[in-house]
């Protein structure tokens, strides 16, 4: 077994077994942009002690648009370049890539992965009452069927019904990317996406799944909980909204408890992040608004590092 996969036990702490073993090595996340740290922000504060190291890969995105070769292709390098980085278990925080490469990773990748696409599907079933859910996705997801896979794995009975939003990946994205000048807007404007022109935007974008008479719409992109105000407003006060953070760190924490993989209960995260754009500074100032803490350790990798470790 490789070096990087054997991690030494922390030793035991007053009030917990002695032979109970921790790996305080970091929880990698992986996202096509800044969505994903609304899964890591999950993460944080569900599991307080575990440190999170996460990769967005900004300067490709949106993936949404893209085909499923090259989005695997960007898995997979994402991938190979955190376990180098001895992750103890990787999460796909965008759904584009779950669709896309999820499989492929967790055959090929020493560490396991786990996706945002089934946790969305359990938490549509457990949330539906009516068995009619509709699901924003980015275009590549929505065509995928992965979402309409997942629901009918758990309830073949559901009425799935998709609604390409891969616009609101660029909304999202262009806003925070142009907006570090704007973060005292931020911070005095917590929803800084619930204009009358997204508002707009949205409900043009959204008006199929008025037709379906849906009780329940899974949020699937990490980037759309940032626009849940126009997006509720769009769809009415009777239809639930909901994302796959939650359901996704409780699935994560159980796979940890299972393997025993814990961070030692008296550990201090120690979170890092890294972004394939060259302009960190806009990346941190983004990510800490979403993160909801300051990002202090941003790092920047170059395209050809990722390339270099997987090639389609």
């Amino acid at each position: 077994m490789d070096e990087h996969k054997l991690h030494a036990a922390a030793p035991a702490t007053a009030g917990t077994p002695a032979n109970q073993a921790f790996d305080n090595s970091p929880i990698g996340v992986f996202d096509s942009g800044i969505g994903g740290l609304t899964v890591a922000r999950e993460i944080a504060r569900t599991l307080p002690h575990e440190s999170i190291y996460y990769l967005g890969d900004t300067s490709r995105c949106p993936y949404g648009v893209r085909t499923e070769e090259e989005v695997r292709s960007f898995v997979m390098q994402a991938g190979t370049w955190l376990e180098n980085h001895s992750v103890k278990i990787m999460v796909i925080a965008c759904n584009t890539a779950t669709a896309a490469g999820l499989a492929l990773a967790q055959q090929l990748l020493h560490v396991p992965v786990i996706g945002v696409i089934a946790p969305g599907a359990r938490a549509a079933i457990n949330t539906t009452r009516t068995r009619k859910v509709g699901v924003l996705a980015t275009e590549l997801t929505v065509r995928s069927g992965a979402y309409t896979r997942a629901i009918h794995s758990l309830d073949a009975g559901v009425d799935v019904y998709g609604c390409p939003a891969s616009s609101f990946v660029d909304l999202v994205e262009n806003e925070l990317a142009t907006g570090a000048h704007l973060q005292e807007r931020w911070l005095e404007n917590g929803d800084i996406f619930d204009t009358p022109e997204t508002r707009t935007q949205v409900a043009r974008t959204i008006s199929p799944l008025s037709e379906r008479d849906v009780d329940t719409v899974v949020l699937g992109c990490t980037h759309f909980p940032l626009l849940a105000g126009p997006i509720r407003a769009a769809l009415g006060g009777a239809v639930r909204v909901v994302s796959s953070a939650e359901e996704t760190t409780r699935e994560l924490a159980d796979i940890l408890a299972r393997r025993e993989q814990f961070a030692a209960p008296s550990t201090t995260p120690a979170h890092r992040f890294a972004t394939t754009s060259e302009d960190i500074a806009t990346f941190a100032a983004a990510g800490s608004f979403i993160f909801g803490q300051p990002l202090k350790s941003v790092e920047h990798v170059s395209i050809a590092e990722l390339e270099a470790l997987y090639s389609r």
